[in-house]
């Protein structure tokens, strides 16, 4: 029989925090479920964290646990625990006790009144610095203002889905994952709740300036053209400028008889125009290596051990 409900807990170098974790999420279940599920994703961790879970796991027969044989990205490790999921409805959020356990029921209930997907969005973010503030509001933004699809701002992976969102959700062939624009195209009945977000409960963020870049990278080529727009834009338009010099140099040679003169003014208009190039150059890249990652066809990530049972 399927559980009430099932939690997707990604972790990686978790080690002060899975205990206070465990204690708080088991007091909500055990307090507002009949049956639940909790999955733990080790992704890699390189401390005693999956030593921790295997023990909680162990005295808890409702606790299961996947660890991957390295570390393949919080986004594909909410991607195993969704798939791995047998719950009614599954929750999905992170580990470092920034969003409340004791957020769950509330989370549940509005999804009860006929929705297929409850989003949070956080109203304040507790300490987190101002730049990490502002380039998360700057990113949902430019999402929207590039993607055909409306992602909705200041949210993040913290929500509830039932079972119908997660069968179509799991099934979706992407390689290069970015869940929260993937639900936001499927589409389905939903709505968001407001949350504050807490601080971090120990330890530091996983998420390193380069990480940042390259999830929002990820973001933009996932789900909007709009790069490859651009660089169709600038093709054309400089490709304009250069014919209209072309025909002024002609006519100063042929007409004027002036030699067309200026070695620094080619110079600059050719580094830039290269660099142009190189630029457009680069975001078609980008997009072709996507089409060889899905030609390739490589798991999305690789179980060393686990102790859910088919």
């Amino acid at each position: 029989m399927s559980p009430e409900i099932s939690i997707i807990l990604p972790i990686f170098n978790e080690e002060p925090i899975i205990f206070t974790l465990f204690e708080r999420l088991n007091k909500v279940l055990n307090e507002h479920f009949s049956s639940y599920e909790v999955i733990f994703v080790n992704d890699g961790s390189t401390d005693k964290s999956l030593e921790i879970i295997k023990t909680i796991c162990h005295q808890n027969p409702a606790y299961h646990y996947i660890s991957f044989s390295r570390n393949f990205g919080h986004q594909k490790a909410l991607v195993a625990g969704i798939r791995n999921s047998k719950g009614k409805s599954v929750v999905i959020m992170d580990s470092d006790l920034q969003d409340p356990p004791e957020f769950i029921p509330i989370l549940y209930q509005k999804l009860k009144e006929g929705y297929e997907m409850v989003y949070t969005q956080r109203k304040k973010r507790k300490g987190e610095t101002l730049f990490k503030t502002l380039t998360a509001k700057f990113f949902y933004r430019m999402m929207n203002v590039f993607s055909p699809i409306e992602i909705p701002l200041d949210s993040g992976d913290f929500r509830i889905m039932s079972r119908k969102f997660v069968d179509v959700l799991k099934n979706l062939p992407e390689k290069n994952v970015f869940l929260r624009g993937q639900m936001a195209w499927l589409g389905f009945k939903n709505t968001f709740l407001t949350y504050e977000r807490d601080a971090r409960y120990a330890g530091k963020t996983k998420y390193s300036l380069k990480k940042m870049l390259w999830f929002a990278l990820n973001g933009i080529t996932s789900f909007s053209n709009f790069p490859l727009q651009i660089a169709s834009f600038l093709g054309i338009l400089f490709s304009l400028v250069a014919f209209f010099i072309m025909l002024y140099a002609f006519y100063s040679k042929f007409i004027l008889n002036q030699v067309v003169t200026g070695w620094t003014s080619i110079m600059v208009s050719t580094m830039f125009i290269g660099g142009v190039q190189l630029l457009c150059i680069g975001i078609i890249g980008e997009y072709i290596s996507r089409i060889a990652n899905d030609v390739r066809n490589r798991p999305d990530y690789i179980i060393e051990e686990s102790n859910i049972i088919d």
